[in-house]
């Protein structure tokens, strides 16, 4: 028990700090280079409440790919830990070692794929011109059929290589499906994706992911899953090291780079856990974001143009009457610590 403990603790240790040591060189580079967006929202949205929001210096003077450092940490933490027990095998650097085949080798892919092809779409924002440089509807959709296909192969891989054919409801047995189990999870995982419109504000995104990948770690430690639970606190201490400096002022935004990633690999987490269904609640914040999204476009699709939320998504909304983006942060992590409890007790107690 107490080296299965170091063994979560002592690699996210290492993660948060070399995040921290990676960091200002990391930085140095993205304003050396300039890597912000060079085509402001206000070109798309136009509107009373978006003005009283929106600070077009800051989001033209920021760097955009700040999700490098928590990925870049996490593979370098990965890596060391894996070389000290090729190099250095003893019992307790064997032990060390979280990358599994059967436990972290596809999450651990997963979070690298999916933030490469995120930071593909931020240097196109960066660097790029026409509409897809401006993250037009077009290029969304461009976006929402690469997650499609990474979620396809990775739901393959869980039906033919894990033979992973049913799902838990929790307090009420396992939902059979079978083959089906690949399109489900496409459908999870572009769900889960959809909830990175919350990283909208000054630290939000950081301080909920932070929650919800320390959330997974617990429940992957309840399953006996040593090497998930190692490898998820992993995810959580590279996102803290990012926050840090990600507090308001930022230093850089998440970008897609870091929102690709996070989101497409808690997915695999939740199916890797068997928590899918508790997974709405670990993250609930991600799905509220997401649904206010979905609710105003309906609602200004149905009813002739009118909002349910002034701006959407919602901490956008909170915003334009009034609150302070400190008040709106620290109340969303606030609520993602206390469903993230809540979560991991469901995870425990439903089996």
């Amino acid at each position: 028990m107490l080296l299965d403990l170091v063994k979560i603790f002592l690699p996210t240790a290492f993660a948060f700090f070399l995040g921290l040591f990676f960091t200002p060189l990391a930085t140095h580079f993205f304003y050396k280079y300039r890597m912000w967006k060079k085509y402001s929202r206000s070109i798309e949205i136009n509107t009373a409440d978006f003005k009283i929001i929106h600070n077009e210096t800051a989001e033209l003077n920021t760097p955009r790919i700040g999700g490098i450092i928590i990925w870049f940490s996490v593979l370098l933490t990965v890596v060391i830990f894996y070389l000290i027990s090729i190099f250095l095998p003893t019992a307790t650097t064997l032990k060390l070692n979280f990358l599994s085949r059967n436990q972290t080798l596809i999450p651990f892919f997963t979070l690298l794929l999916g933030s490469l092809i995120g930071l593909w779409d931020d240097l196109i924002q960066v660097y790029g011109s026409g509409k897809f440089a401006r993250d037009d509807k077009t290029w969304r959709l461009w976006k929402a059929f690469l997650i499609a296909v990474i979620s396809f192969l990775i739901g393959s891989w869980f039906f033919y290589k894990l033979g992973m054919i049913s799902l838990h409801i929790p307090f009420n047995g396992d939902l059979y499906l079978g083959i089906l189990i690949i399109p489900f999870f496409m459908i999870v995982a572009l769900a889960t994706f959809s909830g990175g419109v919350i990283d909208g504000i000054d630290g939000l995104s950081g301080g909920v992911f932070a929650s919800i990948f320390s959330a997974y770690s617990a429940i992957a430690f309840a399953n006996h899953q040593i090497d998930l639970a190692a490898f998820s606190l992993v995810i959580a201490g590279a996102i803290l090291a990012f926050l840090w400096f990600n507090i308001p002022p930022a230093r850089f935004y998440m970008g897609e780079t870091g929102i690709m990633g996070l989101t497409v690999t808690l997915a695999t987490l939740a199916f890797l856990t068997d928590t899918v269904f508790i997974l709405p609640i670990v993250a609930l914040p991600l799905v509220i974001t997401s649904a206010s999204v979905i609710l105003q476009i309906f609602s200004k699709k149905l009813r002739n143009g009118k909002r349910i939320f002034r701006l959407a998504p919602i901490h956008h909304h909170f915003e334009t009457i009034g609150w302070s983006t400190y008040k709106i942060t620290m109340r969303y992590w606030i609520f993602s610590v206390v469903f993230s409890i809540i979560g991991i007790i469901l995870a425990i107690i439903s089996r």
